[in-house]
């Protein structure tokens, strides 16, 4: 397994748009706009992984808090399905029963979601403030599969509070680490 860092797109940064479908609730289009003055955690995850299976449990805590706070949370998948057929809509949705999401599993199958966020791993996290404005971008936790720190959440439950407080993040900001997104072949962007 490759690991692959976050880009660590530029605070203050706007948050890109999407609609997308939610793998949740079949039929339901998801969008930035449906989240309008809200705090925002987006996050890049798939099923297949180890980095993001390491963290599962604790990042769905993480997210399910989130909501409620107030926060509009998504996790989106953009990974290839014809090649990785584990990371398909279906199976979404059983990931998403098995860990208990309170919020949508988004399936990207353009990529293009994925692009405009210069998302380049899975996990890979971001947080916006009110204003849609990229407050946070990195790892959940120092966690990895493997490895000896635990899994805690500290680093993302840390930048969620101090948005929810209208507090300045801590500049001091990790990438995330994981699998790379499984770009379709000719879709791998730039930023690689």
């Amino acid at each position: 397994m490759v690991a692959v860092k976050s880009t660590m797109q530029a605070l203050g940064s706007v948050a890109p748009n999407f609609n997308l479908p939610d793998t949740r609730e079949l039929g339901r289009l998801v969008s930035l706009n449906d989240m309008h003055a809200t705090p925002l955690l987006v996050m890049f995850i798939c099923n297949h992984c180890p980095y993001v299976i390491h963290i599962a449990k604790r990042m769905a805590g993480v997210a399910n808090a989130a909501v409620e706070k107030g926060f509009g949370v998504v996790a989106i998948s953009a990974n290839d399905a014809l090649r990785y057929p584990q990371d398909g809509p279906d199976e979404m949705r059983r990931f998403a029963n098995q860990y208990g999401f309170n919020f949508p599993y988004l399936y990207d199958e353009s990529q293009a979601v994925a692009q405009a966020y210069s998302a380049a791993c899975t996990p890979d996290f971001f947080v916006f403030d009110a204003n849609h404005r990229l407050a946070y971008r990195g790892q959940m936790d120092a966690a990895r599969p493997g490895g000896s720190a635990a899994v805690t959440g500290d680093d993302l439950s840390a930048a969620i509070n101090a948005v929810c407080l209208e507090n300045p993040v801590s500049g001091l900001q990790v990438p995330s680490i994981g699998c790379s997104i499984k770009w379709k072949p000719g879709n791998q962007p730039d930023y690689f």
